[in-house]
């Protein structure tokens, strides 16, 4: 006699044994990181986004370095006071900083438009090290680009600038940080629109959120009180943020470091919230 065993009677389907993967078929961090790479570089708005990075960075910084340079002569004294030849040739990471904002909410949310982030969490359930990979690659390609742009530009400038000899020198006390706090900022800024990405997953909105909180906010915070902005406007994002490329800090201002050192945990806390959103949801 033999006896026949049945799937239950409540109609749900056997579960499917487990079925470890092959050792070359296992998600690694460093598999997902190679596909993060590659997804970055195979979208043309990665490289009109860079490219446009890096054209506003140096156009603007030579049409400030030589429009200054022709205006020395008749510059009043205390315009002449107010000058700063390294933040002149860097203007254009005013610009860049929008651009740079757009393309790390679009690096999350292109992927939700499209509906490619379901292929995404398919190929690595846990979620989590897609958004470390992603971070990681737009933060090393930023900072690159961004660095090599910075230099650029602050190296074209101060020869503009040296018509009128008011050029300054990379060695000179607290112009290399500042050359550096460009790419370090903009890097910043590129992170903080993912982090809001990962949590939004709508571009407009992620783009509208970015730019409320760095651009927005600060301005709305100069029509308080001295009494509440003095404590409340250095520990804004972007106004804590900027401090790394200022030349020479202001009365009331926090450190260079002191300042990035808060924008970054700005961003901390906005990927601790998108992983928490990311794992609990569906893609």
């Amino acid at each position: 006699m033999t006896t026949d065993i049945a799937a239950p009677r409540t109609g749900a389907a056997p579960a499917a044994p487990h079925v470890p993967l092959p050792a070359d078929l296992k998600v690694t961090q460093w598999r997902v990181l190679r596909s993060e790479w590659v997804k970055f570089w195979s979208l043309r708005s990665s490289y009109i986004t860079l490219a446009a990075t890096v054209l506003g960075m140096i156009g603007f910084g030579v049409l400030f370095s030589a429009v200054t340079a022709n205006r020395w002569t008749v510059m009043d004294a205390a315009q002449r006071l107010r000058f700063e030849p390294t933040g002149v040739s860097l203007r254009g990471f005013e610009l860049a900083q929008l651009i740079i904002g757009v393309l790390g909410v679009l690096l999350v949310t292109g992927e939700y438009g499209t509906g490619m982030i379901r292929a995404t969490m398919a190929a690595a359930p846990k979620r989590l090290p897609v958004i470390w990979a992603k971070a990681a690659v737009f933060a090393v390609v930023t900072f690159t680009v961004t660095a090599v742009a910075a230099l650029a530009s602050f190296y074209i400038g101060q020869a503009l600038l040296h018509s009128q000899h008011i050029d300054v020198a990379l060695t000179a006390p607290g112009v290399l940080r500042t050359v550096l706090g460009v790419p370090l900022y903009l890097t910043a800024v590129g992170l903080f629109g993912a982090a809001i990405g990962w949590m939004i997953r709508s571009t407009a909105g992620g783009i509208a959120t970015v730019f409320g909180l760095l651009l927005v906010l600060p301005n709305l915070a100069r029509i308080l009180p001295s009494s509440w902005g003095n404590h409340i406007n250095p520990y804004l994002p972007s106004n804590a943020g900027q401090e790394i490329l200022t030349w020479h800090t202001d009365a009331g201002s926090l450190a260079p470091w002191t300042g990035y050192l808060v924008f970054l945990i700005y961003i901390a806390v906005a990927f601790v919230g998108a992983a928490i959103l990311v794992k609990r949801r569906d893609a």
